[in-house]
């Protein structure tokens, strides 16, 4: 009871796990977490996806449709597009892409730690720089499609265990206001 409870912390023993699922759409979902049970985790895990309309699959089963990079965020209003291309492939990254406000900024995570580097010897702030999951391919989505698989997101990450949502969605910008004025 003690160890339910909280109260008996020394025998705890935490572990990352990410699980693989489907979100409505057939969009691929990978979810990490850090738990101290993985049987409750993945029970309320799967329960999550059930009842928002995707499934917890197979280990494994969507990895393969990710890479996993180094992402780190600029915003535009700290750098132009010239000077991040110039600054940042020099430094060893793959790519940099405009995606909103920010520029994004991908490596290879054997480059990350080195184009962060060379970022704060020149005084660039970023708003992120973390490992991330990119996916391969998206799957792009209507209005509806993108409003349940938000949901489904949204949930996942709301769960206590829960520490990093990936999936492989696209939803344009247009859709994607629609779905936020109807929340």
């Amino acid at each position: 009871i003690k160890r339910g409870t909280g109260e008996l912390a020394g025998g705890q023993q935490f572990e990352e796990v990410i699980y693989d699922g489907y979100a409505p759409g057939g969009v691929a979902v990978m979810v990490l977490v850090l738990t101290d049970n993985r049987n409750r985790t993945a029970g309320e895990l799967r329960y999550i996806f059930s009842k928002k309309g995707g499934s917890l699959s197979e280990k494994g089963s969507v990895a393969w449709m990710f890479d996993l990079k180094g992402l780190i965020l600029v915003e535009k209003s700290r750098i132009d597009e010239d000077a991040i291309l110039e600054l940042a492939l020099e430094a060893g990254a793959e790519d940099v892409k405009s995606e909103g406000e920010f520029w994004s900024v991908y490596t290879d995570i054997h480059d990350f730690e080195k184009v962060k580097e060379v970022f704060r010897k020149h005084g660039i702030k970023w708003k992120v720089a973390e490992l991330s999951r990119i996916p391969k391919s998206t799957v792009k989505l209507d209005a509806e499609t993108g409003r349940k698989v938000l949901e489904l997101l949204n949930a996942l990450e709301e769960h206590d265990d829960v520490q990093q949502v990936w999936a492989n969605f696209d939803i344009p910008e247009e859709v994607m206001e629609q779905v936020a004025k109807e929340a």
